[in-house]
């Protein structure tokens, strides 16, 4: 690659960029679907028609919103869980990440929280998918616990989907308060990692139906 061509990726991925920030600007107390092409792109300080050289419609746009931030996460939580060795360690560590990453992101997971439910049809699916994914990754690493070896691939990802149902909350509570309350986060902390806890008190006792 020529350092003309270089520099003209850059440009692209400048302006790529230059997009998402402006949309996320933008939604912070909307819907992607209140949101019109020409509101992003005046934002962004670029010709409408410039748009389609990056995204194909605004729907395109929210997933790639989606994408950012969901594998990100999936990411970070999946290192927080490596070589962990008991259940207690795994939770202190999930939700630090979680806090964290939402914290750094909260344009992102605000509008996650309100497009999951409330955004047109392709960007649903698409957080459906990254949360589909992230349970499915959790149910795998829970596998790896000796109290859980023997459960069965169902038990595990309805146990996945219990703990992430309860992540989601989390996310919830963290955009829902003001950022500048440390009060207020550490007791949406301690509520998270307490809620985890009572999600694996039942795996002791737990026997599968046959």
């Amino acid at each position: 690659m020529t350092a003309e061509q270089t520099t003209r990726q850059e440009r692209k991925q400048r302006t790529r960029q230059a997009l998402v920030d402006a949309a996320l600007r933008l939604l912070i107390d909307r819907n992607l679907a209140s949101l019109s092409l020409r509101e992003v792109t005046k934002e962004a300080g670029i010709v409408p028609t410039a748009f389609y050289r990056h995204f194909a419609s605004m729907d395109d746009l929210g997933i790639t919103l989606v994408d950012e931030s969901m594998r990100t996460l999936r990411g970070m939580v999946r290192e927080a869980r490596k070589d962990r060795s008991s259940s207690e360690d795994v939770i202190t560590s999930s939700v630090q990440t979680l806090y964290s990453q939402v914290r750094a992101n909260e344009d992102h997971f605000r509008f996650i929280m309100r497009e999951r439910y409330a955004g047109t049809g392709r960007v649903r699916a698409a957080i459906a998918t990254e949360l589909r994914l992230f349970a499915s990754e959790l149910a795998v690493d829970l596998g790896r616990f000796d109290e859980m070896r023997a459960w069965s691939a169902e038990d595990l990802r309805m146990m996945a989907d219990l703990i992430v149902t309860a992540m989601l909350g989390t996310v919830m509570e963290l955009v829902d308060v003001d950022t500048a309350d440390r009060e207020a986060d550490m007791e949406i902390i301690r509520q998270a990692r307490k809620r985890l806890r009572l999600i694996l008190i039942g795996v002791a006792g737990w026997r599968s139906e046959t």
